[in-house]
């Protein structure tokens, strides 16, 4: 039996959690294999199941990343998922049916009523790492750059920033088969008066955290909408949920990764194991 760990690859050398996904399926008794998601030569026919992980490359080439997609067996997670949550809008579908979602404004322009907030957000609604994102304290600047990603054919979302992200930073909830694996913080990303860069992933801080009960309920409660919203009998095979924490105390939600999120193995206590069986579940 074998399974493929799919990355790009620009981004195979980066990625820790692929070492410890690939010795995991060992101690399983199967063999992990990595891969990369457009080379030609790769036989998707051979493999038992087949695990997107660090395909991060996609953003610049995601029409063709979900074509790829659409051809491939034993897909994890399925290429209807991959449609729905590369695209931020998801945002709107998951707030309409009652999961607590930062406030999202897409596509301001100059003059649009940006809420009465110190500081704001603005990134394109398909992007990951943070990149074309920054952390603006003037209207004019926020205007500008979503003005900015709009003329370039892009949706821009803008978001008030959290200011409990400065010390608290974010709480980053993993799910394999919609069983809750672990939990870990991650320091903020976004420093005032930076602007839009595009290497931030250098200085993320990643430590084991143990989640609020708060903080499990609203994270379950946005996996099992998003299950359901999308018409899937069982939960995608892994998911990310990714909440912060607003000013009257409550966690709510800033993203839900279910197409290629870091897993945080490395901090996971036996995530890696964890994730092989739930792959192995799904064969069964």
């Amino acid at each position: 039996m074998t399974i493929a760990f799919v990355t790009s690859s620009d981004h195979r050398a980066y990625d820790p959690d692929l070492p410890l996904l690939e010795a995991a399926a060992a101690e399983h008794g199967i063999r992990g294999e990595i891969v990369t998601w457009d080379d030609p030569e790769i036989d998707w026919d051979a493999y038992d199941a087949v695990v997107v992980r660090s395909c991060w490359d996609y953003i610049a080439r995601r029409e063709e990343f979900l074509r790829w997609a659409a051809t491939i067996p034993r897909l994890h997670n399925s290429v209807d998922v991959f449609t729905w949550n590369t695209d931020k809008v998801y945002l709107r579908e998951l707030q309409d049916a009652g999961v607590p979602v930062i406030r999202t404004l897409w596509d301001v322009a100059a003059g649009d009523d940006l809420g009465d907030h110190d500081e704001w957000v603005v990134k394109p609604t398909i992007s990951s790492g943070s990149k074309d994102t920054a952390r603006w304290s003037t209207r004019e600047e926020v205007w500008a750059h979503g003005e900015e990603l709009v003329a370039a054919g892009r949706t821009s979302m803008t978001q008030p920033y959290i200011s409990s992200v400065d010390e608290e930073g974010e709480t980053a909830m993993l799910y394999f088969s919609g069983t809750f694996s672990h939990s870990i913080r991650k320091g903020p990303l976004l420093l005032r008066g930076e602007g839009v860069r595009q290497d931030r992933d250098s200085r993320e801080e990643i430590t084991p955290r143990t989640p609020t009960a708060r903080q499990r309920e609203v994270a379950d409660h946005a996996l099992e909408t998003a299950t359901a919203l999308l018409g899937l009998d069982a939960a995608p095979l892994y998911a990310r949920v990714d909440l912060v924490t607003a000013a009257d105390a409550e966690p709510i939600l800033i993203e839900l990764e279910l197409t290629e999120p870091s897993l945080f193995l490395p901090q996971s206590d036996g995530g890696a194991g964890r994730l092989v069986q739930a792959v192995l579940n799904t064969l069964k």
